[in-house]
C-alpha cells in the first residue's frame, strides 16, 4: 500500500518543521534573529487514470483523471527578514539599523560577512568590534582617551577626547543591501554571508533611499512571536499524529489481509 511510503513522508515533514520551530524559539532572544518557516510542496502524482484521454473509441476525452499523491517534501526553510522591535540599551556602542541594511563584518581570513546585531564593543586596540571579537568595516578606532561617542543616523561616528571641546569624526558606517535578503546564508553567530541567490552586495551611507538609519543606544530584537510559534507547534505535533494514525491504520489493514 501506497499510503505507508504516504505517511511517511509526512511525518518526516512534520519533524522537520518541528524542528525549525523549536529553533525559532531557542533564539526568542537572540539579538536581531530572524525567525524561519518551513515550506513544503507536493511530490509527484501517479496516474491511475489520464485526465483528457476517451474513455472509449469515438467518445469524447473524460473530464477528470485520476491521480494519486505520493507525499510531501521539504521545498525551502525561509528565514522571514522582517525587522524586530528596537529596543533601548543606553550603551554608546548598541547600534540598530531601523529599515533595510546590513552591518558589514570583517571575519579572521579577511572574507566580508553581514549581520543585523549591532551590539558592538572595543576591543584592545579600540578598534570596533562585533561580541565575537570581528571588526566592523569600515574599520573604526576609538582613541584611548576618548570622554563620549556619538553616532548620528547617517552613521557617522565622533568622538570628544578629554582635554578637548569639539568632537571630532573617527568615520562613517556604512551598510549593505541585497536583492534577496532570504538568499543569504546563515552562518551562525548572528552572521550571514552573500550568496548567487542573495546576489551582490550595494553599499551605501544610512539614511540614503532604500537604506535604513542607524540609531544609537538601541538593539534589535528578535522578530520571533512566541504565541505564534506555539500555535504552529501544536499544530505541526497534530499533524504528525495524523500521518502516525494512518500508519497505524495501514498496519492494520495489513494484518486483516494477513489473516484472511
Amino acid at each position: 500500500m501506497r499510503a505507508l511510503a504516504i505517511a511517511a513522508t509526512g511525518m518526516s515533514a512534520q519533524q522537520l518543521n518541528v524542528e525549525v520551530i523549536a529553533n525559532n524559539i531557542a533564539n526568542i532572544n537572540t539579538t536581531a534573529f530572524k525567525r524561519a518557516r518551513a515550506e513544503f510542496t507536493d511530490l509527484l502524482y501517479q496516474d491511475e487514470r489520464p485526465a483528457g484521454v476517451p474513455n472509449r473509441g469515438n467518445q469524447q476525452p473524460i473530464p477528470e483523471g485520476a491521480q494519486v499523491g505520493l507525499g510531501v517534501r521539504n521545498a525551502a526553510i525561509r528565514n522571514l527578514h522582517i525587522q524586530g522591535a528596537l529596543t533601548s540599551t543606553g550603551n554608546k556602542l548598541d547600534l540598530a539599523i531601523n529599515g533595510r541594511g546590513w552591518f558589514q563584518i570583517e571575519g579572521a581570513s579577511g572574507e566580508t560577512f553581514y549581520t543585523r546585531a549591532g551590539s558592538f564593543n572595543k576591543n584592545a586596540e579600540g578598534q570596533i568590534v562585533t561580541i565575537d571579537g570581528n571588526l566592523l568595516t569600515p574599520q573604526i578606532t576609538v582613541p584611548a582617551e576618548t570622554t563620549e561617542i556619538v553616532v548620528n543616523e547617517s552613521g557617522e561616528v565622533f568622538a570628544l577626547t578629554s582635554g578637548q571641546t569639539t568632537m571630532q569624526s573617527l568615520g562613517q558606517i556604512t551598510l549593505a543591501n541585497f536583492a534577496n535578503d532570504a538568499g543569504l546564508e546563515a552562518l551562525g553567530g548572528n552572521l550571514y554571508q552573500e550568496t548567487t541567490a542573495s546576489g551582490s552586495p550595494v553599499v551605501g551611507v544610512p539614511g540614503d533611499p532604500s537604506f535604513g538609519t542607524v540609531e544609537q543606544g538601541y538593539l534589535e530584537l528578535s522578530n520571533v512571536d512566541p504565541v505564534k510559534e506555539i500555535t504552529e507547534l501544536i499544530t505541526a505535533q497534530r499533524s504528525y499524529e495524523m500521518n502516525s494514525k494512518v500508519i497505524q491504520a495501514v498496519d492494520e489493514m495489513y494484518s486483516t489481509v494477513s489473516r484472511g
